[in-house]
């Protein structure tokens, strides 16, 4: 091998693992580890926190909104974080797993200043590849009483 090809090489083996997101292994197939991948999703898309968003989310991930808008996995990725003067929360979540597939079940509730904004219910599908849970596929449908005020259940 010549010189410059050895130096080179490695450099660029190092460069491409600085770059890449090292992402959990060895997560147990059950409902209470997606749950809190739920959770993590949530807090890493508040933070826009884009490694930890690439671990959750699966190349192939694809998601239809309550629009009806399919959002491919760039998308998400790309998406700003949340204004500070809202939050987002996750409720009722009940996850099934079914050995390397499972899906996450339940409510997201989107408030602004104390007013309910939005509510929805949501499915997320997760396939167990290298050694972790990945994100494939979501929807969410609206709920038609979404323009509550936040005290309301």
């Amino acid at each position: 091998m010549e010189r410059p090809m050895r130096i080179f090489l490695p450099l660029l083996l190092l460069c491409s693992l600085a770059h890449a997101a090292v992402c959990p292994t060895g997560q147990a197939k059950d409902g209470a580890t997606l749950v809190r991948i739920e959770q993590e999703w949530l807090s890493a898309s508040a933070r826009h926190d884009t490694a930890a968003l690439e671990c959750i989310l699966a190349d192939d991930f694809e998601e239809a909104d309550s629009n009806g808008a399919l959002i491919e996995r760039s998308t998400m990725l790309s998406s700003p974080a949340n204004p500070s003067d809202s939050h987002f929360e996750l409720a009722d979540m009940h996850a099934h797993v079914y050995g390397d597939v499972a899906y996450v079940r339940g409510k997201g509730v989107f408030n602004d200043h104390g007013v309910r904004k939005e509510k929805t219910r949501f499915t997320d599908i997760f396939v167990y590849r290298d050694g972790r849970w990945q994100c494939v596929a979501g929807h969410e449908s609206r709920f038609p009483d979404a323009r509550q005020p936040a005290t309301d259940n």
